[in-house]
């Protein structure tokens, strides 16, 4: 596995005076991951095509094709990246208003994907009322109007709850009942449902769910089946996988992909 830092030698956004700037990474026939870090410019990781998978915080965040994480400004983070993906990093200024102030996934239009995609070619020290200066003011204007998305599966800080969050994403095929896993841990079923809620505001179904989705959306951005996928994550048939994408997401797992196109 290379390092996403050491393929983009020498950039470092907080070394620009510009209040946006971007970069881009063309991942090759490995994965590529960045250690943990944080930097003082907010980050916009958009993936054109594969996928990235975001530790940020308490949390683990996914960026299918076509959708971008906010990472807010000095939040510890390190992402990874799948074998050929490419992927644009978008670096915000703190300072520019109507910016989310936590992590979020976002939905990207195609016109602001071009945008940031387009930035990404040009001279990042570029001067005021500069053609990239002139489109940055476009993109952000653009970007403020993004809807969010719920792709991330949260980690809580709760010793057991955490345990189980670990086990879940060794093993996202394991169906036991909330009662089972609340038996393992010697509490009630009751107990592991009100922990779980107030720690995460999800119910354990919902919770598990989106780890589902979390991983069936980084399946399907790298070319997986909809039948392997369903086996992957432990449904009894292709057809109950299905109807559990598409109540989260509205559509079925193709449909879904072939709308990102």
């Amino acid at each position: 596995m290379q390092s996403i830092l050491a393929s983009m030698p020498g950039f470092d956004s907080d070394d620009y005076p510009q209040s946006v700037v971007a970069t881009r990474l063309i991942a090759e026939e490995e994965y590529a991951e960045t250690p943990f870090h944080r930097h003082r410019k907010c980050q916009l990781v958009l993936a054109l095509n594969g996928y990235v998978k975001c530790k940020i915080a308490d949390a683990i965040w996914m960026v299918p094709p076509n959708c971008a994480v906010w990472i807010p400004s000095q939040v510890p983070h390190s992402n990874l990246v799948s074998k050929d993906a490419n992927v644009c990093m978008l670096f915000v200024d703190p300072s520019i208003e109507g910016m989310p102030d936590s992590s979020c996934t976002l939905s990207i239009t195609p016109l602001l994907r071009e945008l940031i995609a387009h930035l990404t070619t040009l001279e990042q020290n570029y001067s005021k009322h500069s053609v990239a200066d002139k489109l940055v003011d476009v993109l952000i204007d653009q970007l403020r109007l993004m809807p969010r998305e719920h792709f991330d599966f949260p980690l809580p800080i709760e010793p057991r709850l955490n345990m189980i969050a670990q086990r879940l994403l060794s093993a996202p095929e394991d169906r036991r009942t909330v009662a089972q896993w609340a038996s393992e841990y010697a509490m009630s079923e009751r107990t592991l449902s009100r922990l779980v809620k107030n720690e995460i505001g999800l119910t354990f179904g919902r919770w598990r769910g989106q780890l589902h989705i979390v991983l069936a959306l980084q399946k399907l951005a790298v070319g997986g089946t909809v039948q392997r996928i369903a086996e992957d994550l432990g449904y009894e048939s292709v057809s109950a996988f299905i109807t559990f994408f598409k109540k989260t997401l509205g559509k079925s797992p193709k449909q879904y992909m072939k709308h990102k196109d």
